[in-house]
């Protein structure tokens, strides 16, 4: 996901910038209002409010008045009054400072998941590469290839025949689906899936992963990155082909009855 930081001082936006890309982020870096509003639009914006040239009030109402990108609002003021004008302003979401990197990634994964819920706004952005469009009374759908993702209904389709997952299967699937093709680290994904700070047997990430694979009926669609995580990557050769059988990565069908391990 590419995002943008508008923020002036460099002693912030420096661990900022270094921590969201330890977690796969990509951060343009903005250091006042004027250069923010000029930047390509992006997938998500981070705004403070206190910048050197304009009040980032005033940014977040220009931002707001041309699109319907993602804004959490970022600033050292702690007054009600500011919170909620931000908010009515149409910011997504308010932090204020100091905060953790961990805190404000979940918080973006929240407003993400929230404004892919509600579907794209009419002369809203336009989409990244890698989400399809919305399939036909299904708002938060996502398709990549041939899979598609409902996040409302935490509903998933193959070649249009339903997969049923088990809870932490979807939220596995939903985790390596935020930016297809991008890599995940391991504990990135337990962080996500499973809780923040998760420290917990790592074993069950992959057996949740067998799983998964197994339910897509081919592991070319979950790639291993040796020594650092997963991603996922539609299996070419397969876009358009009848829906797989269950086994087709070689791995012997699960038991009657078994859901994939999940906890």
């Amino acid at each position: 996901m590419r995002v943008l930081l508008i923020e002036d001082d460099d002693r912030v936006a420096g661990p900022l910038m270094e921590g969201l890309d330890r977690f796969g982020f990509t951060v343009e870096h903005a250091r006042n209002g004027a250069d923010g509003l000029s930047a390509p639009e992006p997938a998500m914006v981070l705004l403070d409010l206190g910048l050197p040239d304009m009040d980032g009030l005033d940014v977040c109402r220009a931002l707001r008045a041309r699109s319907p990108v993602p804004i959490i609002m970022i600033t050292a003021r702690d007054d009600e009054v500011d919170r909620v004008l931000g908010l009515e302003l149409g910011a997504d979401d308010y932090l204020s400072k100091p905060f953790g990197v961990r805190e404000l990634v979940a918080r973006i994964r929240a407003v993400t998941r929230r404004t892919l819920a509600a579907g794209p706004a009419s002369g809203g952005a336009e989409p990244g590469p890698s989400r399809g469009p919305a399939e036909a009374g299904s708002p938060g759908a996502q398709r990549i290839g041939p899979l598609t993702i409902d996040h409302r209904t935490r509903q998933v389709r193959l070649h249009q025949s339903s997969i049923a997952l088990a809870p932490k299967e979807f939220d596995l699937l939903v985790c390596l689906a935020e930016d297809p093709g991008a890599v995940c680290s391991r504990q990135q994904i337990l962080d996500t899936a499973w809780e923040p700070n998760y420290f917990g047997p790592t074993k069950t990430l992959d057996v949740h992963i067998a799983a998964l694979r197994r339910k897509l009926g081919d592991s070319s669609w979950i790639e291993n990155i040796r020594g650092i995580g997963f991603r996922l990557v539609p299996p070419a050769d397969r876009d358009g082909a009848s829906p797989p059988s269950p086994g087709h990565d070689g791995a012997s069908p699960p038991p009657p009855g078994h859901d994939g391990g999940t906890r």
